[in-house]
Order: structure tokens, then C-alpha cells, then sequence
């Protein structure tokens, strides 16, 4: 492996590390493309991990959710996608891709890493928002060629995954999706939403309304515009949903109970989902799997992990309650194969 990824480096979180996974040159000519894979302090040779994928104008920052799996036993890591974040290098679109299968290899190569890194690891992938869509249809496709156990992957938590476009009905129409097909095709990178007015950005960072700190060049208050070719490849990619998943493992799906406006009042941002609409969350959550846990968590927001603190301990509540019966049945499940039954 030591061929396609540069050595661990320290990062810019403290007591973390990273490293560079190349993935040559961009199909859209935007340069060389790279991925980071970031990792909380040493591997301590532990039975589980977890792989956590961000979501649109997001990166890794949270410190506080690695070390809550780190409490649960998990080596934990996660990846910062090509041009976004870390891995955004100058003059690239950041976020952009006309394909979320062009995440695979990036993916896959992680997973790689991990494995390299402690052979017998179990996997739990973890995805928020956009990440919630990207590792989804990644699973069912690592299903479909039969490679699930051999990639090491036993289970899936889902974050407020963008399962459908939110916003009035027409947006979710087929001549809408056809219509932002073919304007796709002639202005890939043409915007069709430019920044936003950064209330829910206003309620997450502690400069402002909240009390998480991070990097506003790489996650700012108000988001990055939104491309055609982005956006098509996100309705592709829903549609594919829409029909059924099997992501072949397990799953968690957490959620908030209801939506606010984004340009909503601070005490309301501070209490709902502003980027996503549930209802449609809750309509396409069993598209996923046939082993889904799907919770709503009162007055969550769209990052229910980056909630104000009764919500945000409820979501971890449920979470535990979940792993429980997650690493119950994954070590029962070793503890059997090791022993020869089963």
C-alpha cells in the first residue's frame, strides 16, 4: 500500500494524524486529486473501527464524536473526500464531482489503510448528510460484487443522510431532474445556489451562536455555492436510492424530529434541521437496507452530534443503544467463527 499513500503526518487537530491518499489526475481538470485519511492518536490494535465521511461544505473537525467511539472501543478514522476540506487543493471547486461513484476508490483505499493497519478490524462506516448518500450507494455497490466482509465493512451509521432534494415539490419532479441534466451537460460547473445567509453555519460555530470550533475556509458559515454537475450527480444518486438499497450490513439512521427555516431566528436554528427536510429523511430511510434502525431525536439539528446539549446527549444515547446490540452480535459473530461454530 505504501505505493499510492504518503506516510503518517501529524495533523491540524492535536493528538491526530494524516495521511495522503493520491488519486491522479481530476477528470475535470482541476489538477491532481487527493484524499486524507485522519486518524485519532495511535491504533491500539482494537476489534472495531470506524470510517466517518462528512457531508457538503463540511470536513473532520469533530474531535468530540471520535472520542466517544474511541470510549466505545473503536480505533477511530475518517476521511476528508477529494476537494473538500484537507484534500482541496488550490484552484479546485471544492466539493465538486458529476459522479458520487467517483468516491469509491478513495473509499475503498481508506478501508485499505485501516486494514493495513490492523488486519483482523471490524469497520463500521459512518455518514453525515451528503456522506450519508455518498457511503450508501458506495455499500450497496461493494455488495452487489460480493465484497462487503472481504472489504471488512459490519455495520453503517447514518447521520441525517440527504436522501431527497428538500424545499417545494417541484423540485423533486422528474422534468426538473431532466431539466438539471441537461443543463449540467452544458455548464457543469454553473451555479445554480450561490452561498446562503449562514444561519445554520451561525448555529455551530462559537463565534457566532454555537460552541464548535473549526475551520471557515473550509466549512463556512454560509456553504459553498452548489453546481449543476454536483447537483445532477446527487439526483442520480437519490434516484438510485429511491428504487432500494441493500448496503448489505446493519444500520443505524438517526434524525431530527423536524425541520426550521434557514434563515429561521437563533433560538429556532438552534433547535431543528436547517439544511434538510425530514419528512423526507423519514419517507426514504427504509430504501437503505433490510436491517435499519431509524430513530428521530427531538430537537436535533441537521448534524445531530452538533446539537445543543440535551439533544446531542439523547443522539448519543441512542447511538450507544444501538452499538450495544452492534458489537453484541459482531463479537458473537467472531467468537463463534473463531471457535468453529456457527
Amino acid at each position: 500500500m505504501t505505493g499510492w499513500v504518503t506516510g503518517w503526518v501529524p495533523d491540524v487537530l492535536p493528538g491526530y494524524w494524516q495521511c495522503t491518499i493520491p488519486l491522479g489526475p481530476d477528470p475535470h481538470g482541476e489538477g491532481d486529486i487527493v484524499a486524507t485519511l485522519i486518524r485519532r492518536g495511535d491504533t491500539a490494535a482494537a476489534r472495531h473501527a470506524v470510517l466517518a465521511v462528512h457531508g457538503y461544505t463540511d470536513y473532520f473537525f469533530h474531535t468530540e464524536l471520535a472520542d466517544h467511539f474511541a470510549g466505545r472501543g473503536f480505533d477511530f478514522y475518517a476521511l476528508d473526500l477529494h476537494k473538500c476540506g484537507r484534500s482541496r487543493q488550490p484552484g479546485q471547486t471544492p466539493h465538486f464531482t458529476t459522479d458520487l461513484a467517483d468516491y469509491d476508490a478513495e473509499l475503498e483505499r481508506a478501508l485499505a489503510l485501516i486494514g493495513e493497519q490492523n488486519p483482523r478490524v471490524k469497520t463500521l462506516a459512518y455518514g453525515h448528510s451528503a456522506g450519508g448518500l455518498i457511503v450508501s450507494l458506495w455499500l450497496d455497490r461493494l455488495r452487489r460484487r460480493g465484497a462487503t466482509a472481504r472489504a471488512g465493512v459490519s455495520g453503517l451509521v447514518l447521520n441525517s443522510p440527504f436522501l431527497d432534494l428538500h424545499g417545494p415539490a417541484i423540485v423533486r419532479l422528474g422534468l426538473t431532474s431532466a431539466t438539471i441534466a441537461a443543463l449540467s451537460r452544458l455548464r457543469t460547473k454553473g451555479k445554480i445556489r450561490a452561498v446562503g445567509n449562514g444561519g445554520y453555519g451561525s448555529s455551530l460555530h462559537r463565534d457566532y451562536h454555537g460552541e464548535f470550533d473549526y475551520n471557515l475556509e473550509w466549512k463556512p458559515l454560509g456553504g459553498f455555492p452548489i453546481t449543476l454537475g454536483w447537483l445532477h450527480a446527487v439526483r442520480r444518486g437519490q434516484t438510485r436510492l429511491h428504487r432500494g438499497l441493500d448496503v448489505g450490513v446493519p444500520n443505524l439512521i438517526l434524525r431530527s424530529d423536524h425541520s426550521v427555516r434557514e434563515n429561521a431566528g437563533p433560538a429556532a436554528l438552534q433547535c431543528g434541521d436547517a439544511v434538510l427536510d425530514v419528512t423526507q429523511i423519514a419517507r426514504w430511510a427504509g430504501c437503505i437496507g433490510n436491517r435499519s434502525t431509524i430513530i428521530p431525536v427531538a430537537d436535533a439539528k441537521h448534524d445531530v452530534f452538533l446539537s445543543l446539549q440535551q439533544p446531542r446527549q439523547m443522539a448519543y444515547r441512542q447511538l450507544d443503544r444501538w452499538l450495544d446490540g452492534y458489537l453484541g452480535t459482531r463479537d458473537s459473530t467472531d467468537a463463534s467463527a473463531s471457535s468453529g461454530k456457527g
